[in-house]
């Protein structure tokens, strides 16, 4: 007879989880899967900052909302899903990592998405990510009965028909797949309404806040690490130190203000249903895609400022603080505005505006942009501390 603690069963059988279950926290599987997704956000980030210095504006935000949304909405139903099934056994292992093979194919297919919206690549490994996805789910239906079993059936299938519409949009005339993505995509964002209708997944709200915050965390650490290197790349070649200080210190603050403003509320209790984590968790497309978005900006102001962008000043300052004020406005709204109250209640949405209105002081914006994060920092914490 196996007396070995469950917990070390090579196979085990999966079920739901504890909503309530105490000291829930990431492990270190979802951690590695977080870093390899990070890659394939490095690269789109890359992307897109080539093609804006460029001033490919439109092909670039057609070729970034593609590979972002891939990456994303693989990476939140993995964590979703974890939150509700993970067994950590080596079934459950594997598929993960597979998973993270999956990521991997897709960003190196980020590049050819920008260049000639090649898809093949992308899809393949997006596909990849999704049909693992797939076998997790039948895994859960096994294991479980009733509603549960058809909620993790609904996920099986209504994943499976969308990727075959991916597949099949490979073949598709090249001016229809911009359009046909679109319908793509709203049909991935209905297999969660569909599927949870009639019973949602028990996801642990404390886990899920912790995925996402720690997702947030490395989202930026990228923001960091790519505009260091666009920094250092421009002193190497150009040596132009006195035009790269003030987007340097821009850049910083509005990395370390994105973090102290995400971080500064406890946003568990929001989570109360997938009433309000639905729309909670899709809304952080934006968080996480404008998080990234700030460092190819800042890569795009590094290279005007040293005369090897083909934008204006303005155009190159927009592209820090247009994100930027994507990422205020929407924290604001999805954790922010539960919390705060009176005057406290303006402070990102008017910290937004007054970001975006930076952006006509050309080549300073960036600097000015960050001191106005700095400042919505500061009057946070005194409007806090005189509330209390």
């Amino acid at each position: 007879m196996n007396t070995a603690p469950d917990r070390y069963r090579p196979v085990r059988r999966m079920l739901a989880r504890d909503r309530g279950e105490s000291h829930r926290v990431a492990t270190p599987l979802e951690l590695f899967f977080d870093l390899c997704f990070v890659v394939a956000i490095a690269q789109a980030g890359r992307e897109l900052a080539h093609a804006l210095a460029e001033g490919h504006i439109g092909h670039a935000l057609l070729g970034f909302t593609m590979a972002f949304f891939a990456v994303w909405w693989a990476w939140m139903n993995f964590t979703w899903f974890a939150s509700a099934y993970d067994v950590d056994d080596v079934p459950y292992r594997l598929t993960t990592l597979v998973q993270i093979t999956g990521v991997l194919v897709l960003a190196a297919g980020i590049p050819r998405i920008f260049e000639d919206q090649n898809l093949t690549l992308g899809v393949a490994g997006y596909v990849l990510m999704r049909l693992a996805m797939v076998t997790q789910w039948l895994r859960a239906a096994r294991g479980e009965s009733g509603p549960a079993r058809t909620c993790a059936l609904r996920y099986a299938v209504g994943i499976t028909v969308v990727q075959v519409f991916w597949v099949v949009l490979l073949f598709v005339p090249h001016d229809l797949q911009g359009p046909l993505f679109g319908v793509g995509v709203l049909l991935e964002l209905a297999v969660p309404v569909w599927s949870e209708k009639d019973n949602p997944t028990p996801w642990h709200r404390h886990h899920i806040v912790e995925r996402y915050g720690l997702f947030t965390i490395i989202v930026l650490g990228e923001t960091v690490a790519a505009a260091t290197v666009a920094i250092q790349t421009a002193l190497d070649e150009h040596r132009a130190v006195g035009e790269l200080l003030p987007i340097a210190a821009g850049g910083l603050l509005i990395c370390f203000g994105a973090w102290w403003i995400y971080f500064a509320e406890d946003v568990h209790q929001v989570l109360r249903s997938n009433r309000q984590a639905l729309p909670w968790g899709y809304g952080h497309f934006v968080i996480f895609a404008s998080a990234a978005a700030v460092g190819a900006g800042i890569e795009v102001a590094v290279e005007h400022a040293v005369g090897v962008s083909h934008v204006s000043a303005r155009a190159a300052t927009a592209a820090v603080t247009v994100p930027t004020a994507l990422f205020l406005f929407t924290v604001w709204l999805l954790h922010s505005r539960h919390h705060k109250r009176g005057a406290a209640q303006l402070i990102l949405p008017l910290a937004a505006l007054s970001v975006l209105a930076v952006t006509l002081a050309g080549e300073s914006g960036v600097l000015l942009a960050g001191l106005l994060v700095a400042l919505a920092v500061a009057v946070g914490i005194t409007l806090s501390a005189n509330r209390s």
